[in-house]
């Protein structure tokens, strides 16, 4: 638990009160790779603070896995549809390694988001940082060769090419595995 204060601290300092109230909501949990936290369609319920391990996010169009996203150690994973609009998930999340982390109901999220400054100020910056992510990426996509979206990736998901499947990272950039084995090659 510590390691995922020390992660949340990085952004945005937390009282000891604060990190008690975090601390008293969420719980150990241990899932073997390939385990969906998250589906599609469905409601989980819960965030995920990643302790160890990582997890893909994608959508499934057409009967075909697209990448969206990783989350490493000190990430955590979520559906957005469901924490702010009440909906079932549009998206899977999927563990690639055994994983270990902690469990937050979204009810409880929820209630720290609006009880707790610091906390909302948290989420804001996680947010914020994962639209420009996001901005960044889709615009990498569409403006650079895949060479130049390879070096991109590696420089936003340091250590997930050692990871991973490469077929989940040629999804992600929007390349064939093809292409990217001749980049890395």
């Amino acid at each position: 638990m510590e390691y995922i204060l020390k992660q949340i601290n990085a952004l945005v300092p937390l009282l000891p009160t604060t990190e008690d109230a975090l601390r008293s909501c969420l719980a150990y949990c241990h899932f073997p790779k390939r385990c969906l936290l998250v589906e599609s369609g469905r409601r989980a319920g819960s965030a995920f603070f990643i302790r160890r391990g990582i997890t893909r996010s994608y959508w499934l169009v057409d009967g075909e896995e697209i990448t969206t996203s990783f989350s490493t150690e000190g990430g955590i994973v979520f559906s957005m549809d469901e924490l702010y609009y009440d909906k079932p998930s549009e998206e899977f999340v999927e563990t690639l390694e055994e994983c270990d982390a902690y469990r937050i109901a979204l009810a409880d999220l929820r209630r720290l988001f609006a009880t707790n400054l610091e906390l909302a100020n948290w989420g804001r910056i996680i947010h914020q940082n994962e639209y420009r992510r996001l901005h960044r990426s889709h615009k990498d996509r569409l403006t650079l060769p895949a060479a130049r979206r390879y070096e991109s990736f590696c420089r936003q998901f340091p250590g997930v090419a050692r990871r991973v499947q490469l077929g989940f990272i040629a999804s992600y950039l929007g390349i064939t595995l093809s292409t990217l084995s001749r980049l890395r090659g």
